[in-house]
């Protein structure tokens, strides 16, 4: 039996922080009742009687097996210690407490700006006339990013067309690259609660993805269409045209094909399977984006100046689409061989700094699964909340690890280190190291096409 192998990141989140620490404490309380529990079956196998171990008298004279069976840890006991976290984490989210902390930067946490000067004079004006501006008084943080977009990457995009230099494309380029994973989660908030401005700013709203979207690697509308109208719709099932479930997740080969058919056939895929669902309306919108996004690229390459289209539009546009192909291939890998259609058994939750601190919690994938209207920053309430249920659900949790590593950990079948960086929860916590990791092992295997039929029904099998 193993306990967390790695020392949490220090740059965690608060929320990520008070999270694992409570399930690192339940893991301790599992071990030592189990040591206790090992430990008085071989002093009964010793002496051939059978007897009980009391740590210490409780305060009302129990001994502490029975008054405490859980071993918790004083002064409190678990329920007591997540209920505080539980409302801690609530009030950090309440405009109205005084422990409201708004989100404004990805790379350092409100409190921790502790310049006297800075704050007066800049922070709190800004997350003042922020909060006027978001939707959600938390997500002052996405005004930051629009402000920033607008002052570095359409600049440096509109001078690469103006006068082009060899130089300028791969650092425009790279500047793009680091800023993808956050704009695209951004705007994963955007599609599936219709905006993150206020209402007064609605026309910025509707306006800045069709500038922004080329820009970091997405073609119009296709994000809104494929995961909130398709992929949230169809769960990773057999008919999600991004499922994981007909492949093997832990081969390069397959994969490869995996990534292919999304490069080269989505732009016909999607439309195809808003027809074939009996959708027009979204088959025309989805298909006339896609089509549209591709006329813009072909005539800024032909006839504006196609080095600068190369570096401003094409480069990031693969990039993104191999991104979010082994992201997906990651969220939704470990696939439960006995009920491949829950959403704790299909995908995962991650508590790492890449995807939680810089990309809106995008780690708690099982969540936002069970609720894809659910806010941001409650996704660790939630997975809080319901943490008996993801136990009992035998879901995965792991730390210190993102999406992407996960695939490539997968691909390279270095399934120990996937192991070591699972938080177990319930039944997991009595694995061993080399138990975990065959039981990862098992949650990667393809489903057969009578498989298929028989968990989700045979309209969903290709049966010969």
């Amino acid at each position: 039996m193993v306990n967390l192998y790695f020392q949490p990141d220090a740059q965690l989140t608060t929320q990520d922080r008070m999270v694992l620490d409570i399930l690192q404490k339940d893991n301790e309380r599992h071990q030592k009742h189990r040591g206790n529990k090992q430990q008085a079956a071989e002093e009964s196998d010793e002496s051939g009687e059978k007897h009980t171990r009391f740590d210490s008298a409780s305060p009302e004279g129990m001994p502490l097996s029975t008054h405490c069976p859980d071993f918790s840890l004083p002064p409190l006991d678990a329920q007591e210690v997540e209920e505080q976290a539980l409302a801690l984490m609530k009030e950090l989210n309440n405009p109205t407490s005084d422990q409201f902390e708004p989100t404004v930067f990805v790379t350092v946490d409100y409190p921790n700006i502790t310049n006297p000067l800075l704050r007066k004079y800049f922070i709190e004006p800004y997350v003042r006339w922020g909060r006027s501006v978001v939707r959600v008084d938390t997500d002052v943080v996405m005004l930051t990013h629009l402000l920033l977009y607008l002052t570095t990457s359409i600049p440096s995009a509109v001078y690469l067309f103006y006068n082009f230099h060899w130089w300028h494309g791969p650092l425009h380029s790279v500047m793009q690259l680091y800023y993808m994973g956050s704009y695209t989660l951004m705007m994963h908030q955007h599609i599936h609660m219709r905006g993150i401005l206020n209402k007064a700013y609605s026309l910025v709203d509707l306006a800045f993805p069709y500038v922004m979207d080329p820009l970091m690697g997405h073609t119009w509308n296709s994000y809104y269409f494929h995961h909130v109208k398709h992929h949230h719709v169809e769960g990773n099932g057999p008919n999600d045209l991004s499922s994981t479930i007909r492949y093997q997740r832990d081969d390069a080969w397959h994969f490869l094909h995996y990534l292919g058919r999304f490069y080269f056939l989505i732009w016909f895929d999607l439309p195809r399977y808003f027809l074939r669902t009996r959708k027009p309306d979204l088959a025309l919108k989805a298909g006339g984006s896609e089509l549209a996004s591709y006329a813009f690229l072909y005539t800024m390459f032909a006839y504006f100046d196609a080095r600068a289209t190369f570096f401003v539009f094409l480069l990031p546009l693969a990039i993104m689409r191999l991104g979010m192909m082994i992201g997906n291939w990651g969220q939704h890998a470990f696939v439960d061989e006995s009920e491949p259609d829950s959403d704790f058994r299909s995908s995962i939750t991650v508590i790492d700094v890449a995807s939680n601190r810089y990309c809106f919690n995008d780690g708690y994938h099982t969540s936002h699964h069970l609720n894809p209207m659910r806010h941001w920053r409650d996704h660790p309430i939630a997975f809080l909340a319901q943490k008996s249920t993801y136990s009992s659900e035998h879901a995965l949790v792991f730390y210190n690890i993102d999406y992407l590593m996960i695939t490539f950990s997968l691909l390279s079948k270095n399934y120990e280190h996937l192991a070591r960086c699972l938080v177990p929860m319930g039944e997991q916590m009595d694995l061993s190291l080399e138990e975990r990791a065959e039981m990862l092992r098992s949650k990667t295997r393809q489903f057969s096409e009578e498989e298929i039929a028989a968990k989700w029904g045979k309209q969903f099998a290709k049966l010969k």
